[in-house]
Parts: structure tokens; sequence; C-alpha cells
């Protein structure tokens, strides 16, 4: 494990397990291909959605509608498969931090609360 990714996965556990999860996707998700135009998109749509409730600029929610909309318009089995793969990986390196080896097989044991996981870190992510 590189010192930096050891310490990226050290830092994790400060953070309440709902932010971990988060940014375990967003890193486990770095190998998932989208294709570029749907997944731009997706996230205009999703952002549209998350300025429809009031304030474009509140706190993204795990099952709001707009993560929601995002994560079935980007899902595919093959975007899963790569997700899953990514967590995987970071398992592998997980081992010196319990809270990110906790929040890894967490996602591993729920699919689907790792794709929408990865769905509201992409949209995080965009609304920067």
């Amino acid at each position: 494990m590189s010192a930096s990714l050891g310490e990226w996965l050290g830092s994790l556990a400060p953070l309440e397990p709902a932010e971990r999860r988060l940014l375990v996707c967003a890193w486990a998700g770095r190998g998932v291909e989208l294709d570029p135009d749907e997944a731009k998109g997706a996230l205009r749509r999703a952002e549209l959605l998350l300025a429809a409730g009031g304030d474009p600029h509140r706190a993204v929610e795990l099952h709001g509608r707009a993560v929601t909309a995002l994560a079935g318009d980007l899902d595919t089995p093959t975007a899963r498969e790569q997700l899953t793969a990514g967590l995987r990986a970071l398992r592998d390196e997980a081992g010196g931090s319990p809270a990110a080896l906790e929040a890894v097989e967490e996602l591993l044991a729920d699919p689907a609360l790792a794709w929408q996981c990865y769905a509201a870190s992409l949209l995080v992510a965009g609304a920067e």
C-alpha cells in the first residue's frame, strides 16, 4: 500500500459511517467507465432535481430524488461490476484501517447501497 493511500484510509476513521461510505465509493469508482455524454446529461438532470427542491447547494441526500435518479440513469451491469472491482481492490489495501475496511465490507455486502453511494459521490463532485 502506498503511504498516501494508507494515510488517506487512516483519515477516514473520525468520519461518520455515511461519509466514509461515500468517500470509499468515490475512490473505488475511479475505474468505472461511464459514457461521458450520458454521464454529463444524467448529472445535469440530477442537479436540476436538487435545485428543484429549493436550495441547489443543500447537502446531497443519499436516498433523495437527485441521487436516486442519477443512480438509475447510470446503472449498468458493467458499471456495477467495475465498482465492485474497485471496492475489492480497496479492501485489499484497507487492512491497516479498521474504519475503512468496515466501510468497504459493508458496501461489498450491499451492492445497491454501494451504487447509491457512488452516484452520490458523483453528484457531490459535480456540484462543487
